[in-house]
């Protein structure tokens, strides 16, 4: 597994990466050798934040913890992630074996500038292979996102976006061409 990782407005020593790596590769099991991890440190109000993105075979989990102390933290971000694969083990096996882990979703480039209130202050682009519904449910629940845009394998794959309802149900949008 290869780990990345970016410290916000806090200067840590070595240990807490250490530490946080050790823990890391106890979800390497779940993953293949080419899984990338990206861990985040920031310190808000007294608060150690710890953002914790794993990718592997064309899936993203993510979490983001926030407590008292950094190595509680990144215990908890472990824990979160491991509930995620546990929580989604048997629809991740499936997906194995309809070979839906090749799915290559990489950010190609983006820009971060501040101007007026509806300026773009991120661009990203992706690459949309086509799935079901019910896998761009899951995958957007595993990025603890409140969307997600994909190509419908039910409609020609054409462009849709799945997304949360506040009433706690999912929605879609379909391309109407």
């Amino acid at each position: 597994m290869k780990f990345q990782f970016s410290e916000k407005k806090v200067k840590l020593p070595g240990n807490v990466h250490a530490y946080a790596e050790k823990k890391v590769m106890k979800l390497a099991r779940y993953f293949d050798e080419d899984a990338e991890a990206l861990i985040v440190f920031s310190v808000e109000k007294n608060r150690n934040n710890v953002e914790l993105t794993v990718h592997g075979a064309g899936t993203w989990f993510r979490a983001s913890e926030s407590t008292s102390d950094m190595f509680a933290s990144i215990d908890a971000a472990i824990g979160t992630i491991e509930g995620q694969i546990r929580k989604n083990k048997t629809r991740l096996a499936r997906r194995l074996r309809q070979d839906a882990f090749t799915r290559s979703v990489e950010e190609t480039s983006f820009t971060e500038e501040k101007e007026d209130d509806l300026s773009i202050v991120r661009i990203k682009k992706f690459q949309f292979k086509p799935m079901t519904r019910e896998e761009a449910v899951m995958q957007m629940n595993l990025l603890e996102h409140n969307f997600f845009a994909f190509r419908d394998e039910e409609q020609d794959c054409k462009f849709a976006v799945v997304y949360r309802r506040n009433d706690g149900g999912y929605g879609l949008i379909e391309d109407a061409d």
